[in-house]
């Protein structure tokens, strides 16, 4: 039981990146899912959370407006469109269910910068 996030990169302000969370090991349309980020020297933080019932939505104030998840239960996979990227979105960003959570993966860098 696992999960697996990829998509990170170096990327210039104002440009795009997709992340995506692939779940092993169990279905991960029966959870709640969301994404978290950590920059250096600061805690973990919510950024996006979906539903696993409705598919709705929540976003820390940040982002709002700017990323978007999403997720497709035939690829068991949770995904965050992130648009307009800033300096301050630069962090290591990680997924998990809302409950029950997992140990957490390595996640996947996101660095913006000119």
């Amino acid at each position: 039981v696992q999960l697996v996030e990829s998509g990170g990169g170096l990327v210039q302000p104002g440009g795009s990146l997709r992340l995506s969370c692939v779940a092993s090991g169990f279905a991960s349309s029966r959870f709640g899912m969301s994404w978290y980020r950590q920059a250096p020297g600061k805690e973990r933080e919510l950024v996006a959370g979906i539903s696993s019932v409705g598919g709705g939505t929540n976003y820390a104030d940040s982002v709002k407006g700017r990323f978007t998840i999403s997720r497709d239960n035939a690829k068991n996979t949770v995904y965050l469109q992130m648009n307009s990227l800033k300096p301050e979105d630069t962090a290591v960003y990680y997924c998990n269910r809302q409950t029950f959570a997992l140990t957490w993966g390595q996640g996947t860098q996101v660095t913006v910068s000119s």
